[in-house]
């Protein structure tokens, strides 16, 4: 059985041949430029991509001109980030206990990071994402809708994987949201009819 860490150094190579680009996505292109304006209006700041794998979202969340750094828990994502983005900053931590002080942030994306987050983990997840983020800052998330746990065996152009893929409903997200202190101001239902479904919530700290 290979776990997080493993996963993601046997798929690093070849994840951004995989995975589109941000601005393939016209949808996912406009929640995350609103997420870019609502920190705009609210006076900018630091920024962070969380789970950032190999960048691709803190590349374009910085053509919006937006102060963002990435963070991953994967080395090997990392290294890519750093080769392929050498202009933006990234550094490793998890988001069970960042490495960033209270209320340092006027914005955290997580795009796709919690998917791999057991249930009985999420809230102290969203406890640290409320730690982190400042009065009147926003939080952005992107995750997979079901209500089971999926046992992904192959992805990336690699076989013989084992890494567990939880799938959510999008109450039960904006629920723990709300849970751990936030405001939620916009959930999401993508293309329900999809194989796999997509989930977004937009939040705000309160101020």
């Amino acid at each position: 059985m290979t776990d997080f860490l493993t996963t993601y150094a046997i798929v690093a190579e070849n994840y951004d041949r995989y995975v589109p680009p941000v601005t393939e996505d016209p949808q996912d292109r406009a929640m995350l430029t609103a997420f870019a304006d609502l920190v705009h209006a609210d006076g900018g700041g630091p920024v962070a991509d969380l789970g950032c794998g190999t960048g691709r979202v803190t590349s374009f969340l910085a053509t919006t001109g937006l102060d963002v750094s990435g963070v991953d828990l994967s080395p090997e994502m990392l290294e890519i980030a750093r080769r392929e983005h050498p202009e933006l900053r990234f550094s490793q931590s998890s988001l069970l206990q960042l490495d960033l002080p209270d209320g340092e942030l006027a914005g955290a994306v997580a795009w796709y990071s919690i998917i791999h987050t057991p249930p009985e983990l999420m809230p102290k997840v969203y406890a640290e994402l409320f730690r982190v983020v400042r009065p009147g800052g926003h939080l952005q998330l992107a995750f997979h809708v079901g209500d089971r746990r999926h046992r992904a065996t192959k992805g990336y152009g690699h076989e013989g994987l084992s890494l567990d893929v939880y799938w959510l409903p999008v109450e039960r997200v904006g629920g723990l949201v709300a849970d751990a202190g936030f405001e939620v101001l916009t959930q999401v239902l993508r293309d329900p009819a999809a194989r796999v479904p997509q989930g977004r919530v937009l939040a705000r700290k309160p101020a």
